[in-house]
């Protein structure tokens, strides 16, 4: 017996070992989404905190929003740089409702890299109408062309820049080395991370049911991003004609 039990133990080693890998690979990649996830809360507590970052007007005004913190510069031709944030959106058919469950987004594009000087870099895009927030939960948006984007303004420049922003579908602000600024990416591309998506929720899930459907309960880890946006913007404010 024992002779025989010490004959089959490779072979059950190597079963437990599969066993082992299949029930940890999927706990390690939901690990992971959720320290981005966050992380994205710590980053955007961090820059709401500070009054003269993003206009409280805009804020209130914003649809959803996107972080996606601590993006570096990478060896991808020239200046290429990619990142994986999280994007929520205000609850309700017309965005009326308290900040919901976050989808996960990935930031890719030649030009980020351009304006990362090799340190990490964190990215806030305000999403600023129904239609930018509907382009987004599509494959892939390309800043400027799928949908209109423009460099956000600052604190108490906000009153006189507004009015040429109205257009904007959405505005993007970056903060590095503790500096926080509007910014252009025009010619990046934001699009859902559908991998990452199902390895937070353990399911296939698209954006748009997480974030404009709102089938999913929000996860833990996002706690921080969605009471963060619900105790500084806890009413949308926008016309509410612009929301049908």
């Amino acid at each position: 017996m024992r002779n025989q039990v010490q004959h089959r133990s490779p072979q059950s080693l190597a079963f437990l070992l599969f066993l082992l890998l299949v029930l940890t690979i999927p706990a390690l990649a939901q690990k992971r989404e959720q320290k981005r996830l966050e992380s994205a809360g710590q980053v955007l507590t961090e820059i709401l905190n500070v009054p003269d970052n993003v206009p409280q007007k805009l804020l209130d005004k914003a649809e959803c929003v996107i972080v996606v913190p601590s993006v570096f510069k990478v060896a991808i031709g020239i200046g290429g740089s990619f990142g994986r944030g999280a994007m929520t959106c205000r609850g309700g058919e017309d965005f009326t409702g308290a900040w919901g469950a976050p989808a996960m987004y990935a930031l890719e594009g030649a030009n980020i890299g351009l304006q990362l000087g090799g340190q990490a870099t964190d990215f806030v895009f305000l999403i600023m109408n129904k239609k930018g927030a509907e382009a987004l939960v599509k494959s892939k948006t390309k800043l400027g062309a799928d949908a209109s984007a423009a460099a956000g303004p600052k604190g108490r420049t906000a009153t006189a820049a507004t009015d040429a922003l109205m257009t904007a579908e959405i505005l993007s602000y970056s903060r590095a080395k503790g500096l926080f600024a509007g910014i252009s990416l025009e010619g990046s591309t934001l699009r859902p991370d559908g991998s990452a998506n199902h390895n937070l929720y353990g399911r296939k899930i698209s954006a748009r049911e997480i974030v404009l459907q709102h089938r999913v309960g929000a996860p833990v880890a996002g706690s921080k991003l969605i009471s963060t946006l619900n105790q500084h913007s806890p009413r949308n404010e926008s016309d509410p004609k612009s929301l049908k």
